[in-house]
């Protein structure tokens, strides 16, 4: 049996991007149909999230406290949530979500790069070609 590739997406804006490792989820593929896509930026704590047009159900495994530097989308907000440290409603050093978010992989390379990211900045997500 021939497993998948993995799925890898770039995160582009004006200051830079960053890639990612994506798991097979129900949720990911979903999105996968809507790439390429582009959206606004907003900023919340230490964590970029931007709508992207895709409406999903929570999964089992939703999870409101996660790593910096994972991919997680926001079922209330048809949102990708990108968190690098923590949110407004974090107790101490954990990336703490708005509500639990389903799991869809994590960023390669340094989270914190999205610190350049400003409220407003136009974001493209597309995917990256094995």
């Amino acid at each position: 049996m021939q497993t998948q590739p993995p799925l890898r997406i770039r995160i582009s804006w004006p200051a830079g991007h960053l890639t990612a490792v994506l798991d097979d989820t129900p949720t990911t593929q979903a999105l996968t149909k809507a790439l390429p896509l582009v959206s606004t930026a907003r900023t919340w704590g230490e964590e970029v999230y931007f709508d992207t047009g895709v409406a999903v159900p929570r999964e089992t495994n939703a999870r409101q406290v996660v790593d910096p530097g994972t991919v997680a989308f926001w079922t209330d907000g048809d949102a990708l949530a990108l968190p690098y440290g923590p949110t407004p409603i974090s107790r101490g050093d954990e990336c703490r979500l708005a509500s639990p978010c389903n799991i869809l992989g994590h960023l390669d390379g340094d989270p914190r790069l999205l610190a350049t990211v400003r409220d407003g900045d136009p974001v493209r997500v597309e995917l990256v070609d094995a």
